[in-house]
Formats: structure tokens, C-alpha cells, sequence
């Protein structure tokens, strides 16, 4: 009896603990499957949080695998065969996509056309000979294709795949919506004619960009443009794609065509589709392009890359947007154009003028690009907020390119830009909220850095360093309605007239020698401020004189609980030719100041606002005191007093002041 208890209570343990592990295994696999379906990446909460930060769509799916090879006579009308010399020696016509493989050569011979006049119909060519498209000869489709031992394109050739384009990738936007003959978006925006109240130019564009993320491997479709009527699409049709892989010499003496379609006055411009060559070699004088078509609204560009490690006489590359009849002052925006072997991104928009912009998303990290070039016109954008810029070596602003980062009514983010240069040439650079610069040199010709801190002050203060060099020169200006601070080792030369730094605050630090040129103006704070500006509160109501004014800290951060509007720290030689201007001007642990015949350090009219009861005089060793104004202080017509001039401090006192003109409170 006690041997059949023991073997009930070991069948019966048995049994509770398989159903306990299968109980067990049973919810853990649920929950598992809860949580992926909670958590899994490409479900509709993530997608949204994804593209939120970066609304680039993923890379497209790898193409299906190709159909068997066609025959050079019999499915080409050919001479010879692929594996030896296949020569194409009369028009041919497609009305499906082909696959052409071999091992030897294939020839298209003069004045021949190719065409597959299908949209997004796919000619797709890999032989292990040469490849040769004749003189005045033409392959017409929506995606080209070739990988040969080398390829040569004669004068007069063209492979053209303008408005020939397939669907752009799924969860795009590149095609407008709506009636208002916006152009197509790819590389760049399409331009849009509409003007809202209320809305910048650049606030508003027709199609989108998109496939940010492929774009050193571009492989994307362009996008049509839109129309101006609900019955008939006018609409220009997007780029299609072009990629050679060539292994050793490849010359372009002809056309290598991914332009968006025409829109004409009734339609939108396409947008510019993609062209990816790869080759060791590559001459030319020819023409390759992926610009935005024309249209009401003009296209945008689309996106071009190159991989060519050797380049001689190369052909021209064009990627600017289509031209807006609609609105001829602003064009489709810009596409990209990347250079492989140098990591260098370009952004060109031919010099034609825009309000459109090319929107620029998160850089790599490993490895970094090498340079950036934004250029005749072109307009790109930095949107994302908490982003970083950053190359291995030169950002180049030129003939009126504009770099703007964050949202013109969201001055809620702070950014920053790294690179070894920043020159910039008759250009601009926005920001939307606080910036932080690094970088070696920063020259300055004709341009003009705005900084709009807004209103928030989690975001008010920018700095910019400049390790060895900052020139500005031809009225070049720097200006922030907030707090400033520019910092370097090296020279800051202001050069002549009209050359500015300006801020609400101001600091300049640790430079060897600071150069006030003739003309030029350093000023803090600043003369016609906005009323949302971030502004100094001056020690007017105070009875007794702020400590720092005698004994400043000896950082040089910028510290808006401190007096100082415009404050010079830790500079040695200072040479002033033109104009200091604050109401609470420091110059602190200085060796030499040299005021020039022209030169000017002034407090007039900086100091308190209203004349009753503000002149206090402050019981100190030293004069601290703000001078009072006129009237009211509320009133329209009220006057300032003067400010005050601090040279040296009581433990760093100046080497030498040398004034031959004036010093003016």
C-alpha cells in the first residue's frame, strides 16, 4: 500500500509539473508575442516615431532576380552574337523589359534608337566586353542598367529616362496633392506657387524629398508633379534611374539623362529621378543630369552619386530644380550629388533663384563626409531639431547659398556644426534656436550668419569657436537677438566697413588679437532689438555697484546673470579702428588696447531709459554708475543716459591704453 502511494505521488508530481512547464512555456510565448506585437519595430506607433525623426523612407526592396537573357538576333534584330560582339544595327522598339547578358561586347551603332517608351520599362545589360552607344544613337526607358569592362558614349548619344519614371518608393510624398500645379519632390522639394498669410516662402513647396538615406547609392524613381485642373493631369512625370558599373574606362561624350518631365503651364515639373555610375575611370565632355523638370511649379532635382577613382576632362553633372512659370523667382529646390571617393556632398542650384529648400537629414558618423558645398542658390535645410552637422573637413557656403537650421516659428532647439573650415561667400546661414560651432577657420565674404534665439531661454545663448581664424570682410555680418559668445585661439578681424558682430549679449574670448576694422562695429546690445528678444536687464533700481564690475570672474562664459552687455575677456592685444558699442562694456584681463585715430568706444545713450529717480550714485572707490535719460520711461519719446566702460579690473589691470581718438560715455 505505501509503494502505491509513493508511485501516485510521484505520477501525480509528474503531472504537475508538465502542465506547470507547459502552462509556463504557453504564457511566456503570449507574452512574447504581445510584446512584439507592442514593440515590434514596423508597427504603426514605431513607424510614426521613426519617421518623425527621420521621415526618409527605408532603402527599396532588392530588385526581383532577371529573367533569362534575350538572343542578339533573334529578340534584338542584332548582328553576331553576346558572347562574342553583338551588334544592334537598326531601330528597335521594346514593350517589356529586357535582360541582356553575355560574355562578350555590345555595340548600338550610329543613329540607332533603342527605346522601351514604357514607364519604368527596364533595360538591364551585363556583358563582359565593351560597351559603345554610337554617335546621334538613343536608349529611351523608365531604369537602365549596365555593368561592362568599359562603356563609351559618343557625342551626340543619349540614354534618356526624363518622365519615364515607375512608382517612387511606397510612403512618400514626392507628388503633390491638390490643384495648384506644384512641382514633384525628390533630391529636393517642388516648388510651390501658393502664398499664405502668415506663412514664409519657404514654409510652403509641392512634393517632398525623400530616400535621404540612400542617397551615396541612389536607386530611387522621381516623383510627377502635380496639375491645375481635377480632369486632365498636366503634371510633368519624375526621372527614372540610370547605374553603370564599369570596370575600367568610362567616357561620356553624350547625354546620361534622369530628368523630371515638363509641366508647361499647366502642370508641375517632374521631379529629377537617380543616376549611380561606378567606374575607375572616367573622361568626358558630355552632360549628366537629374535636374526637376519645368512647369507651373518647377520640380525638384533628384539625387546623383559618383564612385569614380580616377576623373580627366569629366562631363558636366546637374541636379538643380525645374524652372517655375508660376512664379519665376523660386524655382524647384536643389537634389544632391555625391562624391564617392572625396565623401563630398554638393548642393547646386545652377544659380537659379528659390524660396524652396533641400532638406538635409542626419549626417554619417562612421565615416564622416569630408566636405559640403551648398552653392548658386541652393537652399538646405537642417529640420530636425537636436541635430548635429558635422564633416571630417570643409563647409562652403557660395553665391548665394543658404544653410538654415530648425523652423522659422520653432526657436526651440539647439544645434551644432563641426568641421576643420566654414567659408562662406555671399551666402547666409539661419538658425532657428541656439547654435553651437566648432571648427578651425571661419571666413566670412559678403554674408551673413542670423541667429533668432526666439523666446525660449533654455535656447539663448550660441557659441562659436574658432580655434586658429575668424575674418569677416565686405560687410559681412554675425547677428543674434540673444546671447553670443565667440571664442578662439587665434586672430577675429572685423576688416572694413560694414563687417558686424552683433547680439543682445555679447562675449568675445581667449583670441591672441581682435581687430575692430575701419567701418566695422561690434555692439551688444542690440539697436532695434524685437520685442521677443532675449534682453539685458541693466542695474538701474540697484544701490549698490555689481561686484563683477570690479572683480569680474575669471572664466569669459556667457552669464546673463551678470551685468556685462558686451564684455572682451582674455584677449592680449586689442586694436580698434572702428566701433565698440554697449551699455556695459568689460574689458577683462586685456594686455593692450589701441583706440586708432577712427576708432570709437562708446556707451552714449546705452544706459538707463527715463529721467526720475534713476541717476543713484553709488557709494564705491570707482565710478559704476548708469546715467539716466529723459521723460518717461514708458513714452515713445524717452531718452537714455549714457552706459559705462570698464577697462581692466582690480586684480588684472591693463599693460597699456594708447587713445588717439575717442572713448565716448
Amino acid at each position: 500500500m505505501a509503494r502505491f502511494r509513493s508511485l501516485f505521488h510521484h505520477f501525480f508530481s509528474f503531472l504537475f509539473f508538465f502542465f506547470f512547464f507547459f502552462f509556463t512555456t504557453f504564457v511566456i510565448s503570449l507574452s512574447s508575442s504581445n510584446l512584439e506585437s507592442d514593440f515590434f519595430i514596423t508597427d504603426s506607433d514605431s513607424e510614426v516615431l521613426l519617421l518623425h525623426q527621420d521621415y526618409s523612407p527605408p532603402a527599396p526592396p532588392p530588385p526581383p532576380p532577371h529573367a533569362p537573357s534575350v538572343y542578339c538576333t533573334d529578340d534584338l534584330g542584332g548582328v553576331g552574337s553576346l558572347d562574342t560582339t553583338c551588334k544592334i544595327v537598326a531601330d528597335l522598339n521594346l514593350t517589356r523589359d529586357v535582360y541582356i547578358a553575355g560574355k562578350g561586347n555590345f555595340y548600338i551603332l550610329p543613329g540607332v534608337r533603342f527605346h522601351c517608351p514604357i514607364l519604368g520599362c527596364s533595360i538591364a545589360l551585363n556583358i563582359s566586353g565593351n560597351f559603345s552607344l554610337g554617335e546621334h544613337s538613343s536608349i529611351v526607358a523608365g531604369n537602365f542598367e549596365l555593368a561592362a569592362y568599359s562603356a563609351s558614349f559618343f557625342s551626340g548619344s543619349a540614354v534618356n529616362t526624363t518622365g519615364w519614371a515607375g512608382d517612387p518608393p511606397a510612403q512618400t510624398s514626392g507628388t503633390p496633392q491638390g490643384v495648384d500645379g506644384a512641382g514633384g519632390g525628390h533630391g529636393g522639394r517642388g516648388a510651390s506657387c501658393v502664398v499664405e498669410e502668415g506663412k514664409l516662402p519657404e514654409d510652403i513647396w509641392g512634393g517632398d524629398a525623400y530616400s535621404w538615406s540612400s542617397l551615396q547609392e541612389p536607386s530611387s524613381y522621381g516623383s510627377k508633379g502635380g496639375s491645375t485642373s481635377k480632369e486632365v493631369d498636366y503634371g510633368g512625370g519624375g526621372g527614372g534611374q540610370v547605374k553603370l558599373v564599369i570596370k575600367e574606362l568610362l567616357e561620356v561624350n553624350g547625354s546620361l539623362l534622369a530628368d523630371g518631365a515638363d509641366g508647361g503651364t499647366k502642370g508641375g515639373g517632374g521631379s529629377g529621378g537617380s543616376i549611380h555610375i561606378i567606374a575607375h575611370k572616367m573622361t568626358g565632355g558630355g552632360r549628366i543630369s537629374a535636374c526637376g523638370g519645368n512647369g507651373f511649379g518647377g520640380g525638384g532635382g533628384g539625387r546623383v552619386a559618383v564612385d569614380v577613382f580616377s576623373r580627366h576632362d569629366e562631363p558636366k553633372i546637374y541636379v538643380h530644380g525645374g524652372i517655375s512659370y508660376g512664379c519665376p523667382e523660386n524655382a524647384g529646390a536643389a537634389g544632391t550629388l555625391y562624391d564617392d571617393v572625396p565623401r563630398s556632398l554638393t548642393v547646386d542650384n545652377f544659380n537659379l533663384s528659390t524660396d524652396t529648400e533641400t532638406v538635409l537629414l542626419e549626417f554619417p558618423y562612421q565615416p564622416l563626409w569630408t566636405n559640403v558645398y551648398i552653392k548658386n542658390c541652393a537652399r538646405a535645410s537642417v529640420p530636425l531639431l537636436w541635430s548635429r552637422v558635422q564633416v571630417q573637413g570643409q563647409i562652403s557656403l557660395l553665391c548665394g547659398g543658404v544653410l538654415s537650421f530648425g523652423l522659422a516659428h520653432y526657436a526651440t532647439s539647439e544645434f551644432e556644426l563641426l568641421a576643420e573650415e566654414l567659408l562662406m561667400s555671399e551666402s547666409i546661414i539661419k538658425v532657428y534656436g541656439a547654435l553651437r560651432m566648432t571648427v578651425k577657420m571661419f571666413l566670412m565674404w559678403n554674408s551673413k550668419m542670423l541667429i533668432d534665439g526666439g523666446e525660449d531661454l533654455t535656447v539663448a545663448t550660441s557659441w562659436l569657436e574658432a580655434s586658429n581664424l575668424v575674418v569677416l570682410k565686405e560687410s559681412s555680418v554675425i547677428h543674434s537677438n540673444a546671447n553670443l559668445g565667440v571664442h578662439g585661439q587665434g586672430l577675429l578681424n572685423l576688416s572694413g566697413p560694414g563687417d558686424k558682430i552683433q547680439a543682445q549679449r555679447l562675449v568675445l574670448s581667449l583670441f591672441y588679437s581682435i581687430n575692430v576694422g575701419p567701418g566695422s562695429v561690434l555692439r551688444s546690445p542690440l539697436e532695434d532689438a524685437s520685442s521677443y528678444a532675449i534682453t539685458p536687464k541693466l542695474y538701474c533700481e540697484h544701490q549698490d555697484c555689481p561686484i563683477e564690475l570690479l572683480h569680474p570672474p575669471e572664466d569669459c562664459n556667457v552669464n546673463s546673470s551678470l551685468s556685462f552687455t558686451l564684455q572682451i575677456c582674455r584677449v592680449e592685444d586689442i586694436t580698434v579702428e572702428g566701433l565698440i558699442k554697449g551699455s556695459v562694456v568689460h574689458f577683462n584681463r586685456a594686455r593692450t588696447i589701441s583706440v586708432q585715430s577712427s576708432g570709437i568706444i562708446s556707451a552714449s545713450g546705452m544706459g538707463c531709459i527715463g529721467g526720475v529717480g534713476r541717476g543713484n550714485f553709488l557709494d564705491n572707490e570707482l565710478p559704476c554708475e548708469l546715467g539716466s535719460g529723459s521723460g518717461n520711461e514708458s513714452s515713445t519719446d524717452s531718452t537714455a543716459g549714457g552706459g559705462v566702460i570698464v577697462m581692466g579690473s582690480m586684480e588684472h589691470p591693463l599693460s597699456s591704453l594708447s587713445v588717439e581718438c575717442a572713448v565716448s560715455l
